[in-house]
């Protein structure tokens, strides 16, 4: 977590509804905060339709999903100074509906979509309990030092 690493980001609002409060400003700010070496990464901000489609076509799964991350260099060992290379998406549709089911705005949601899908992005992953309690503190520990809240504080009472 550090402000030193090299990085190059794009981010892409094809829906637009988010581009004024979601600025790149903060999506940078996301970003670095949860990064662990140099990277190249986009973010880009869908609607239901294309997070539907990516969804399909890349993990067979047919719906629209919160945040999808693709990573280029996953499984490869790569030298510590060579960046992580992903395409981070998230789709504004279930990003606002899950911030209001979850009574959060929906810049503490992204924010923390985007440090998941960063931390998704350097080979951190969810499919074991352990492996789970490790993002999830790591994802707590960054969006606290943002200054978010927990983002998991009423999911585990």
């Amino acid at each position: 977590m550090s402000a030193k690493n090299k990085l190059t980001l794009a981010v892409q609002y094809p829906d637009a509804r988010l581009a004024q409060s979601i600025t790149r400003q903060k999506v940078r700010r996301w970003v670095q905060a949860a990064l662990l070496g140099p990277a190249e990464l986009t973010i880009r901000f869908v609607d239901a339709d294309e997070g539907r489609v990516l969804n399909r076509d890349y993990r067979a799964k047919d719906y629209a999903t919160n945040v999808l991350t693709f990573a280029y260099n996953e499984g490869e060992d790569i030298a510590a100074d060579e960046p992580t290379r992903a395409d981070i998406i998230l789709c504004t549709d279930v990003l606002e509906r899950e911030a209001g089911e979850q009574k959060k705005t929906v810049e503490e949601h992204a924010a923390h979509l985007v440090v998941h899908g960063v931390l998704h992005a350097q080979g951190y992953d969810h499919e074991h309990d352990d492996e789970a309690d490790e993002m999830e503190r790591f994802e707590r520990d960054v969006l606290e030092a943002l200054g978010y809240p927990d983002p998991y504080a009423d999911s585990h009472s």
